[in-house]
């Protein structure tokens, strides 16, 4: 049975890990590369394209929208563009599945369309709020209904948009990009001012594309009615996908993995800084840039952790590697202090309550805080946890269970298929001893 099927997965102690690991393409750049293609003038073609569930529901809204994309093989997409004004309504509800990316980035894209459109999601996605993007964008004259703040969301085509300063309440780069697209079909300047710098994919790739754009850390401004002309596109392998790879050969005694061709954004990075300040050997080689973004192979070899208190500037850096986090500092010698990370209680689950509960029932001492935890190291036993249906919960888990004291059961791994498909051939081909 594969893993995408099996709601439960099983992981137990192993030896070391050993070998290549070619991680999928990123996650976050194949949702862009694929809506700014579909709007762009021209064909773009992209490769390392993530397979995964919420990147393929992208494409099937846009197709849905009128986009011909075609599919030549894995990994591979030929998207002809239909220029900015070029898409077209659709009589069904477009379907996000449980990316909140797509979502929200659609959100924006859809608020400029001269047609109404429905954006539905999945069990999940439908409990995640809205409003972070739908109030600014209703600031710049976009009118979208929600159910009280939550998907779904009714998208009114036809409203004239102007561009808007907004400064973001909290660091969101999935708001900042909602914003920035809706910006393309705007009236004069959108300009996004965030409290911390987040992701800057949104910006480098409307670059790629040949739209005029200023940004620096913490800042993106752009002028509506310009064109985005077709390009190609390489998407990097992704650090998400990677992290768990490097705090499983980190914490195994033995063990030595090279990544392949990470992408290595600066503010996307900031579990590598944190797992160095632990004590982890992690090397960067063959560094170069695809499509705009840094790139480079990840080699990382066990080394001993001690715990630390994470510096707070590290956190936007990191919001979507701290399961894996957590479980480095639950090996790790001493105690780990985490602040300012409250985002974490609104991604697919409430990160820090549900890596809390595992944790716990595997004998670890943790204590929850507002927006944080504090983990007292030493080891981790057997037992089982459940993941909420939280794709990086579930696969954080299964690198807890290689040092674990006993088997560690992980309940509704579904989700992993929606960011890592392949994950569990892959963990097993390295060492891990995953069912």
């Amino acid at each position: 049975m594969s893993g995408a099927q099996c709601l439960d997965w099983v992981s137990r102690p192993a030896t070391a890990l050993h070998g290549d690991v070619v991680v999928p393409g990123d996650k976050s750049v194949s949702h862009r590369s694929m809506m700014l293609s579909a709007i762009a003038e021209g064909t773009s073609h992209i490769r390392g394209f993530l397979e995964g569930e919420d990147t393929r529901a992208t494409a099937a809204v846009l197709a849905q929208l009128g986009v011909r994309i075609e599919a030549p093989s894995s990994g591979e997409r030929i998207v002809h563009g239909v220029g900015l004004h070029g898409l077209r309504a659709s009589n069904k509800p477009l379907d996000c599945g449980n990316a909140g990316t797509g979502m929200r980035l659609l959100a924006g894209l859809l608020a400029g369309q001269a047609f109404d459109s429905t954006l539905i999601g999945d069990e999940s996605l439908s409990k995640r709020p809205m409003r972070r993007v739908t109030d600014p964008l209703a600031k710049m004259g976009a009118q979208i209904d929600t159910q009280d703040g939550l998907p779904p969301l009714l998208v009114r085509g036809g409203r004239t948009l102007h561009g808007i300063r907004y400064e973001l309440p909290v660091a969101s780069a999935q708001v900042k990009s909602a914003l920035l697209l809706a910006g393309l079909y705007a009236e004069g300047s959108t300009e996004v001012i965030e409290p911390h710098p987040t992701r800057d994919y949104t910006e480098r790739m409307l670059q790629a594309f040949g739209w005029p754009i200023e940004f620096s850390p913490g800042h993106a401004k752009l002028e509506g009615g310009h064109r985005l002309r077709a390009t190609d596109v390489v998407v990097p392998a992704d650090f998400s996908s990677a992290a768990f790879f490097l705090v499983a050969a980190s914490i195994l005694p033995g063990s030595v993995l090279r990544l392949p061709a990470v992408g290595l954004n600066p503010r996307r990075t900031g579990l590598l800084e944190a797992l160095r300040l632990m004590g982890a050997d992690i090397r960067i080689e063959n560094q170069g840039e695809s499509g705009g973004e840094a790139v480079g192979d990840l080699v990382v070899r066990h080394a001993p952790l001690h715990g630390i208190e994470l510096p707070e500037a590290l956190v936007p850096d990191m919001i979507d590697e701290f399961p894996s986090l957590f479980v480095a500092a639950a090996v790790a010698k001493g105690r780990t202090v985490v602040r300012g990370a409250a985002e974490l209680r609104v991604k697919e689950s409430d990160r820090i309550a549900t890596m809390a509960a595992g944790l716990r029932a595997l004998g670890v001492r943790i204590e929850e805080t507002p927006d944080g935890a504090i983990i007292d190291g030493g080891g981790i036993g057997g037992g089982t946890v459940d993941s909420h249906g939280d794709h990086r919960i579930a696969m954080s888990f299964t690198v807890a269970g290689l040092v674990a004291q006993g088997a560690v059961t992980i309940r509704d791994c579904a989700n992993v298929a929606t960011s890592f498909p392949g994950f569990m051939e892959l963990a097993n081909n390295c060492g891990f001893a995953l069912s």
